[in-house]
């Protein structure tokens, strides 16, 4: 048993998970993250809380942001604002076809990274001179993919919600159109893309269980028994796990839970019946 805690650098941004160590902030405390470039401020998101498994390699968070830390939190904030200000007045004015994502700042050494999307590449070095003139620092760009770039600016879902990719996903994996078509789902860019443009990360969440439930389930036209009469299997909804029969009698068609249909659990119940829990020896008759 370890303990666990998430904080986020933006406003309901990505999540990164650390191990609290000693200390005990709350939710909303702004506390330091040890990073690459020496600690970095953050807002606690989730309050330390136990969990059961052990969680290794977590990252340790530093302490409770002082004074000093928050003014030069807020100080790079406003050197990253300014960045990017000057970089899109620049980026018109060289007539680029370039779209400021994200900008990062290392006070430290006085380094600005600008990413940025492209339907191509760029030749950006006359523009690299330029920022590095006007914002007295060494700039690098990077150009970055239309996933990155959604994880990079946030967003909403078709499902309602923040973008999974900003804010838990650590890494994008490969999601297949035949993901969507074992889910039953029409092969259409505008059903089933995200707001980057790609397949919805999300496809791969239930995908393994349309796997399960293929081999677990009667096959659509196969004959099954019904609490309701004989019929046969048009359709399966797997979150819901009912299988979709259409009856012999009359045609009408009635959505069963996939147990009360298995032959295996059929068998069972007339044995044993359907009160009885499995192993129960069987009731003599009266």
């Amino acid at each position: 048993m370890g303990m666990i805690m998430a904080v986020s650098f933006t406003r309901y941004g990505r999540l990164y998970y650390l191990d609290p160590g000693p200390h005990s902030p709350k939710v909303g405390d702004k506390v330091l993250v040890p990073t690459d470039a020496g600690p970095e401020v953050a807002e606690c998101v989730w309050a330390p809380q136990y969990v059961s498994e052990d969680i290794d390699g977590l990252p340790v968070c530093a302490g409770i942001a002082e004074e000093e830390q928050l003014t030069r939190d807020e100080t790079n904030k406003r050197r990253r604002a300014e960045a990017r200000s000057v970089a899109k007045r620049l980026i018109k004015r060289h007539a680029l076809p370039m779209k400021v994502v994200g900008v990062d700042y290392l006070d430290a050494d006085n380094v600005f990274t600008v990413y940025f999307s492209a339907p191509h590449r760029v030749d950006f070095r006359a523009l690299v001179r330029d920022l590095a003139r006007n914002l007295r620092a060494r700039v690098e760009l990077r150009q970055i993919g239309p996933r990155d770039e959604a994880r990079l600016q946030g967003g909403i879902g078709p499902c309602g919600r923040d973008l999974c990719c900003a804010t838990f996903l650590k890494d994008f994996e490969p999601v297949s159109v035949r993901m969507a078509k074992d889910q039953d789902l029409p092969v259409n860019p505008l059903r089933i893309a995200g707001a980057c443009g790609r397949l919805m990360c999300c496809l791969k969440y239930e995908h393994p269980l349309y796997m399960e439930t293929r081999y677990r389930m009667p096959r659509v036209g196969s004959r099954v028994s019904t609490p309701q009469g004989e019929g046969s299997v048009v359709g399966h909804n797997v979150p819901s796990d009912t299988v979709t029969v259409r009856l012999d009698d009359g045609g009408r068609r009635c959505a069963c839970p996939s147990a009360s249909v298995c032959s295996p659990r059929q068998q069972h119940e007339k044995m044993y019946g359907s009160d009885a829990p499995p192993g129960a020896p069987r009731q003599p008759e009266a």
